[in-house]
């Protein structure tokens, strides 16, 4: 998998967004963000925790008022499944996408919509997975074979 801290050749282009989510528990974000997705973290206080998403800056910020249940959310059909929205995620390389998908099994994490190939033969085709955060924050993970010529293929 690819170190966090560096950008591709490919990526380097890209302005890294900045996204914030409500958890549950720091700790539990910790632990799912920094050790099980590997991703670094930056500056933190009581209340937020940064972390580098593959370049992006993510934070998590503590409400306790989410409790156990956390996040609800909506479904779209898409594909013949029910996507979960809001969520969000990181297209990867397919080599890095199929390491996740192994890391992921291997810690018993639930998929909500398990990795498969969605789209296929068409423009656009790509690997996809969909679970949720231990606080109910849905997240994709997708790759494709040609980022460049297929992320916005229609």
């Amino acid at each position: 998998m690819k170190d966090h801290t560096t950008f591709s050749e490919d990526s380097a282009m890209l302005t890294p967004f900045h996204l914030a989510v409500q958890v549950h528990d720091l700790i539990e974000a910790r632990r799912f963000y920094g050790e099980l997705l590997g991703c670094p973290e930056g500056r933190s206080s009581d209340t937020w925790v940064d972390f580098n998403l593959y370049g992006h800056q993510f934070v998590c910020h503590l409400n306790p008022a989410l409790g156990e249940k956390g996040i609800d959310d909506h479904r779209n059909p898409v594909d013949g499944h029910g996507v979960p929205v809001p969520h969000f995620g990181v297209v990867l390389e397919m080599p890095d996408w199929q390491t996740l998908v192994d890391r992921l099994r291997a810690a018993g994490v639930r998929f909500e919509i398990e990795p498969y190939i969605r789209f296929r033969g068409e423009p656009g085709e790509q690997a996809t997975m969909f679970f949720r955060d231990p606080s109910g924050n849905a997240i994709e993970f997708k790759a494709f074979g040609d980022i460049n010529g297929q992320l916005f293929a229609t």
